[in-house]
């Protein structure tokens, strides 16, 4: 398989940058990641780096040279970050647990896979068209599907932060598993955090990346949602990588296209993995939590869990 990617992060107005992304590959399966602490918690740095490890680890050990069952593998590793996150958080004696929301996305046999808990999401994208998207699980998402709220209230409306579903909260994630998505030469895949996405729209989003390469598009959509925040801006953070084709195509080289990476994977051993997602924990740096206390948003997810299901039940 080949492929160019591109990941950049910006810290914005925060004293903390709580995003995490980055990918693994073998010679026939790519790992794409992304993960953003959640601001109403301590250490949510910590919880996303955590994910981050865990998919990868689980990645290393699974993909030999690709996943056998790449829906069961996302799961299981959603599952195994949760559990590790509430571990960090026993051994560190903590008073809260950190926590993260996530997206990952498997590509083997040009077919993806992806997943996602919170609010980061994954475009799917082919020649300026938006084929698919990751619906987000949070209240105003809710709100919009039940015709409560208009769709360009997602960046005003007052309870667009709060989410229903994140990795390390008490309750176990529900994980939101996609169908698979066959992939084309030129397709592009994104992965972004909420400071990216809820800037720009996503007509803007498609428009960049189908008319400059992801090395280009990518700040350029960093900084305009940066500029367009201001001096609150949110961490914002992009990964995203082009497909470039079937084997029978592709040359054997990795090269750097303005300074994307070029990554052609035919001449890989069997049992080589590559990843740029470091395997140890950082430092934890000083963290000032937001506004939030526990209490509030456990109830504020018990909630909008509540009402969830109501609807669904009135719907039926």
């Amino acid at each position: 398989m080949q492929f160019s990617v591109y990941q950049q992060s910006h810290i914005g107005g925060r004293k903390v940058n709580q995003d995490r992304m980055g990918y693994s590959f073998t010679r026939d399966a790519l790992l794409l990641v992304l993960a953003d602490g959640m601001g109403g918690h301590l250490r949510g740095e910590i919880a996303a780096t955590i994910m981050l490890q865990t998919i990868s680890k689980l990645f290393q050990k699974q993909a030999t040279p690709y996943v056998k069952k790449p829906g069961r593998f996302l799961e299981e590793a959603f599952l195994a970050a949760h559990h590790e996150i509430h571990r960090y958080r026993a051994e560190n004696s903590l008073p809260e647990t950190p926590r993260t929301t996530v997206v990952a996305c498997l590509i083997q046999h040009n077919t993806a896979t992806w997943a996602h808990c919170g609010d980061s999401r994954l475009y799917w994208m082919r020649r300026g068209q938006v084929l698919g998207r990751t619906r987000d699980h949070s209240h105003i998402e809710h709100l919009i599907a039940q015709g409560l709220a208009k769709p360009s209230e997602r960046a005003t409306h007052p309870d667009r932060n709060k989410l229903y579903n994140c990795i390390g909260a008490s309750s176990l994630p529900k994980i939101e598993l996609a169908s698979q998505a066959g992939l084309l030469p030129g397709d592009v895949l994104l992965l972004c955090s909420d400071g990216l996405w809820t800037m720009l729209p996503d007509e803007e989003i498609a428009h960049r990346l189908a008319t400059q390469t992801i090395v280009r598009a990518v700040p350029d959509l960093i900084d305009m949602a940066t500029t367009i925040a201001g001096a609150t801006s949110d961490n914002t953070t992009a990964l995203a990588i082009m497909w470039q084709g079937s084997p029978d195509v592709e040359a054997p080289s990795t090269a750097s296209v303005d300074t994307a990476t070029v990554i052609s994977t035919r001449m890989l051993p069997e049992d080589l993995v590559s990843t740029t997602i470091l395997s140890t924990l950082e430092p934890a740096a000083p963290h000032e939590a937001d506004v939030f206390s526990e209490d509030e948003i456990e109830k504020a997810i018990a909630e909008i869990r509540g009402a969830i299901e109501r609807s669904s039940q009135v719907l039926k």
